[in-house]
C-alpha cells in the first residue's frame, strides 16, 4: 500500500507540525488542499487539544495528523534551575525583571489521560516526537485503527520504530528545523543530512520512510523521491503563508537573507534548529549547564517575553531549517500546490 492510501491523502505531503506558529487553520488549509495537515499538540492542555479537533472538522472532512512528545518527563533538579538562573541573571539585570517564580509553560509528554481524552474522536493518524510512548499506549492507539507515525535521526533510531509500532517512519536529516526527533543519542555528530538519512533507512526499514529537512520545492521533492522516499514532511516553507501565525520577529528573521541556523540546546534543554540570535551566540549555542529538557526553557521565557515588548529577537526560539528558499507570503493551499505536481 502507498503512502496516500495509508494515509488517506492525495499528495505524499505532510505538514510539519510547529508548535507555537500554527493552529488547526494550517492544518486544514494543507488537507483541504489534498496534503496532511498536522496539529502540534505538545505544549497544549486537553481542552485545547478537543477544540482544536474540533475546529479542524468543523472546517475539513479530510484526515489529519495529531502530534505529540513522548520524552521521559525527568524529576526537577532545582540546583540545576538555579545554576541556569544565575548564568543568565544578566541579562535579567539588563531588562530590569527577575526570574520566575513558578514552574510553568513545560512541554508534556503523551499520557494515558490524553489517550482517554482522544479515544472517542479516534483521530486518523497520531505522530510522535522522540520515540514513541509506552508500548501499552502504542497498542490503545492502533486498536482505533489510528495511523502511528514518529521520527527517526539514525538508522538505529528507525529500526527500533518500525519494531516498535511505528506504520511510518519519519527521516528527520540534519537539515530540518525545531526539535531533533532524537531518542537513542544525544550526540549532534549523529546527525544525517536528509537524502542520506533517507536512503540508510530505505536500506533497513520496510515501513514507509518519509524525508523531512531542507525540503523547499517541487524539484528537492522530486529529488527525493526518486531516492526511495515515499513522502515529504514540510515545515519551513509553511511558516509565512497566510494562515500559519508566525510572530513579526520570526517572520523578520526567516526573510532575512543574512540570516543564519544552528543547534542549540538554550531554549528547551534539547537540541534543536534554530536562526541565529543574540543568547544563541553569547552562550555558544550548546550550554553544559543548561537543564534537562522542558526545564531550560522556564528561565528563558521572561526574557523572550521582555525582548519581545520591544520588538527584539534576542531571547527567542526562532525555529527554521537550513533551507528557506521555498518561504512564501501565499495560502497553505497554493504552497501545497506548488510543491506537488502530477510529474512526480
Amino acid at each position: 500500500m502507498n503512502l496516500c492510501s495509508i494515509l488517506g491523502v492525495e499528495k505524499p505531503i505532510i505538514q510539519a507540525p510547529m508548535a507555537g506558529v500554527q493552529n488547526w487553520e494550517l492544518a486544514v488549509a494543507v488537507s483541504n488542499s489534498g496534503g496532511l495537515g498536522s496539529i502540534p499538540c505538545g505544549m497544549l492542555t486537553k481542552d485545547q487539544i478537543l477544540a482544536e479537533i474540533t475546529s479542524f472538522r468543523k472546517n475539513s472532512n479530510k484526515n489529519y495528523n495529531l502530534n505529540f512528545f513522548c520524552h521521559k518527563m525527568p524529576a526537577i533538579n532545582h540546583q540545576a534551575l538555579k545554576v541556569w538562573e544565575e548564568q543568565l541573571l544578566p541579562y535579567y539585570e539588563s531588562f530590569s525583571i527577575k526570574p520566575p517564580k513558578e514552574i510553568s509553560g513545560l512541554r508534556k509528554p503523551f499520557d494515558v489521560s490524553l489517550a482517554d481524552a482522544l479515544e472517542p474522536y479516534k483521530p486518523p493518524i497520531i505522530s510522535f516526537h522522540f520515540g514513541l510512548p509506552s508500548p501499552e499506549l502504542v497498542a490503545r492507539i492502533k486498536s482505533w485503527r489510528t495511523v502511528v507515525i514518529s521520527s527517526a535521526t539514525t538508522k538505529e533510531e528507525g529500526i527500533w520504530l518500525q519494531n516498535n509500532g511505528a506504520d511510518i517512519v519519519i527521516a528527520q536529516g540534519s537539515e530540518a528545523g525545531g526539535h531533533r526527533g532524537m531518542f537513542m543519542t544525544s550526540d549532534p555528530s549523529t546527525q544525517l543530512p536528509t537524502f542520506e538519512l533517507v536512503e540508510c533507512l530505505k536500506q533497513v526499514l520496510s515501513v514507509p520512510v518519509i524525508a523531512a529537512g531542507g525540503i523547499a520545492t517541487n524539484t528537492d521533492i522530486k529529488e527525493v523521491i526518486g531516492l526511495g522516499a515515499s513522502g515529504v514532511q514540510v515545515g519551513t516553507s509553511y511558516l509565512l503563508c497566510d494562515e500559519a501565525k508566525t510572530s513579526v520577529i520570526h517572520r523578520k528573521a526567516i526573510k532575512s537573507k543574512n540570516s543564519t541556523t544552528a543547534l542549540t540546546n538554550i531554549f528547551s534543554g534539547r537540541l534543536a534548529r534554530g536562526i541565529t540570535n543574540k543568547v544563541m551566540t553569547d552562550l555558544n549555542f550548546i550550554a553544559d549547564n543548561a537543564p534537562e529538557f522542558p526545564y531550560a526553557s522556564i528561565a528563558i521565557a521572561p526574557l523572550r517575553t521582555k525582548a519581545e515588548s520591544q520588538n527584539k529577537s534576542d531571547f527567542s526560539p526562532l525555529w527554521s531549517g537550513t533551507d528557506r528558499s521555498g518561504c512564501k507570503e501565499i495560502s497553505a493551499a497554493k504552497l501545497t500546490n506548488e510543491l506537488w505536481d502530477n510529474d512526480i
